[in-house]
Order: C-alpha cells, then sequence, then structure tokens
C-alpha cells in the first residue's frame, strides 16, 4: 500500500464511498462571460475553442452518452465502482437549464455525486440553492472554482474578467450552504514571482478551504498566450521549479484539505510548451521525492487505493 504526504482525492473518496470513485469530465455546451462578450471577449490567455473540455458537445455527443461511455472506460481501465458526473468545459454555472443537464448526468445509481467547475462570478443564491438540493437527495455535491491567483495585476493580463472580491464573495455564500469547494489556482502565470505563487497558497491556506487544485501554466495552440510564447515574452516554468513550488504550497495548507490535482494535463496534439507537462508520472514523483528529502508534509500520512 503506497503512502502519501497530502490527502488525495483518491483517498477521501474511499473514506467516503468505500469503492474506488471516478469522475466523468462533460462538455455540456456553456460558455463564459469573458467570450461571449458579457465581460469580454476571447476567453483568458491560455485556453482554447475547447475550454479545457473534450469538445463533445460539439460533436453532438449527449451528456448521457459521454457519462455513459465515461463509466465504462473507467470501470475497466481503473476498476471504479461509483461516478461523479464532472462538468468541467468552461463555465458550468454560467447558462440556462442547468437542472436539466444536471439532472442528465444521473444516469444511474452508480452516479453518486456532481463536481461543477466554474468562475466566482458566476455563482448566486438560486445556483446554490439548485445545488443544496442535490445534497438533500444524498448526492455527493462539490462547486469547482477558478480563482488562479489572488492578484489584480495578474487577473486583468491573463483577461480574467473577475476578482478576488468576487471569489471570496462567491466562496462566503456557497459555504454558508454547505457546499464544499475547491480551488482552483495556475502556478507560473505571466509576470509573478515565486512569492507571489506562495501568496496565493497562503492565502488560501488561511481560508480553511475544502480542496484544491494544483495546475502548471502550459503553452496551447490557438491561444494568445502561444503569441506571447513565440514572441518570447512568456517563459514556463521548468519542471523543478514547478516541483519547488508545489512543495513549498502544499505544506502550507491545512492536512485535511483534499488535494484534487498537482498538475495539468495537456493534450499532446495541442501542447506547445513545456514537454514537461506530459511527465506526469514523472512530476509527482519529483514532488514526493522532494517532500521526502525536506521532511516537509502536513502532518499525515494518506494510504493511496
Amino acid at each position: 500500500m503506497e503512502l502519501k504526504r497530502y490527502r488525495t482525492l483518491n483517498s477521501y473518496f474511499k473514506e467516503k464511498f468505500g469503492c474506488r470513485v471516478h469522475k466523468v469530465a462533460l462538455d455540456a455546451g456553456f460558455t463564459c462571460p469573458n467570450r461571449d462578450g458579457t465581460k469580454g471577449i476571447g476567453g483568458c490567455i491560455y485556453c482554447n475553442f475547447a475550454g479545457s473540455g473534450t469538445g463533445a458537445y460539439k460533436k453532438s455527443i449527449s451528456i448521457t452518452e459521454q457519462m455513459k461511455e465515461g463509466m465504462n472506460y473507467l470501470g475497466k481501465r481503473f476498476k471504479a465502482e461509483k461516478f461523479i458526473a464532472y462538468f468541467q468545459s468552461f463555465s458550468n454555472t454560467y447558462g440556462r437549464d442547468l437542472k436539466e443537464k444536471y439532472d442528465e448526468s444521473l444516469v444511474d445509481k452508480r452516479v453518486v455525486g456532481l463536481s461543477i467547475g466554474t468562475r466566482p462570478d458566476c455563482i448566486n443564491d438560486d445556483i446554490i440553492d439548485l445545488l443544496v438540493n442535490y445534497q438533500n437527495k444524498g448526492y455527493m455535491v462539490w462547486l469547482e472554482m477558478g480563482l488562479q491567483s489572488i492578484h489584480k495585476r495578474t487577473l486583468e493580463f491573463i483577461n480574467r474578467h473577475h476578482s478576488c472580491e468576487d471569489f471570496l464573495f462567491a466562496l462566503r455564500k456557497t459555504k454558508e450552504k454547505g457546499i464544499p469547494v475547491c480551488v482552483h489556482i495556475i502556478f507560473g502565470l505571466p509576470g509573478e514571482s515565486f512569492e507571489e505563487m506562495i501568496e496565493t497558497a497562503t492565502f488560501l491556506a488561511h481560508l480553511s478551504i475544502d480542496g484544491i487544485k494544483f495546475h502548471n501554466l502550459y503553452v496551447i495552440k490557438e491561444t494568445p498566450l502561444e503569441n506571447l510564447w513565440k514572441e518570447g515574452k512568456y517563459r514556463p516554468l521548468e519542471q523543478e521549479e514547478y516541483v519547488n513550488i508545489i512543495c513549498e504550497a502544499l505544506i502550507r495548507l491545512p492536512e485535511d484539505t483534499v488535494i484534487q490535482r498537482l498538475t495539468g494535463d495537456p493534450a499532446k496534439n495541442e501542447l506547445v510548451a513545456p514537454h514537461w507537462s506530459l511527465d506526469k508520472k514523472g512530476t509527482l514523483q519529483l514532488i514526493e521525492e522532494l517532500l521526502l528529502k525536506k521532511n516537509l508534509w502536513q502532518g499525515k500520512f494518506y494510504f493511496k487505493p
């Protein structure tokens, strides 16, 4: 049995359900307020036309089909027994027919929860109440909010069109209703120093968030970030730099924080740089080695199923 020095998502699911649980990533055809002109156009500088998703919606693959295909694949590959419907692409609380789309993902009793990816400025009381209704029916519900950075200069540069204050407001409203929140942050954003990245992690540690996803910023094709990279105006983090920042961030978080992700998963055919982003296994191993070398961990060991 392998030990981890932080609380993994797998160990969290095993605690709650007693078996292997996996998320099924879904594309429900949503968009974002900084894409459709409400706040801006073009989206974030690192985001392409698929919005970090599969593009399944444009291929006319229904939510039901996506769930069944995902469950079949994850069940065979990882022996998963239960599943979480993960609405991933773009902002999944921004649009109409939310309930209908969420309901469609609950294809059978093996689906035990919902994880909704969105932006802090796309949260309101009606949406929170809708999520609470699923909780009341016995489903596990997580709200995943993309903060990316607490620094105003950075948020403006990457074209986020929301503020840290928006995040704090949405976090308070959501936590008041007892919905767990997973916060997404990105290390390696243009112009940010090591100290500024750690400031973001430390800030979240003081808020006692339920979960966190760390992403390394990588350059993908057909994005404004690709243009900056080609012009020599952006340098991605080296693998060793990223690993060091992750370890320093991990030890600042409360030990019960669920670490849902430690590195991104770029599509090979879309990635421009850095190429080490494809070496997920190697990056995770380097993180483990550095935590051990520096004798750094959160105080507990967690079993990796």
